[in-house]
């Protein structure tokens, strides 16, 4: 094959150890036991916010080793980057617009 000169070399897939895996497995499998004894806890008003933590955590691990995300290039990782900062600033306005309201919607 022809070089092309760009001096950019080929991707090549990271190999993962079986042992990273399986250790992920255990903190999601730690992760799904934690979001079950939360949901038969009452934390009050951080109900929501508990369950959303160990949700985002679950999600990260996912993310980062079994979409390969930590040995990707950093163009991937800023474009993941960036969907989360999207995500936030339509969580944000949408809840600004939920906690701003005055009249009750519910009938």
């Amino acid at each position: 094959m022809a070089q092309h000169g760009h001096g950019h070399d080929a991707h090549t897939p990271h190999v993962v150890s079986l042992g990273v895996y399986f250790a992920v497995f255990a903190a999601l499998l730690v992760g799904t036991w934690l979001t079950v004894v939360a949901a038969h806890q009452d934390f009050g008003a951080f109900n929501t916010p508990v369950a959303l933590a160990i949700a985002t955590t679950k999600a990260s691990l996912v993310i980062v080793f079994f979409m390969h995300v930590k040995y990707s290039p950093r163009l991937i990782t800023l474009v993941v980057i960036g969907s989360f900062v999207w995500l936030a600033i339509l969580l944000f306005i949408t809840l600004s617009d939920y906690w701003t309201r005055t009249g009750s919607l519910s009938t």
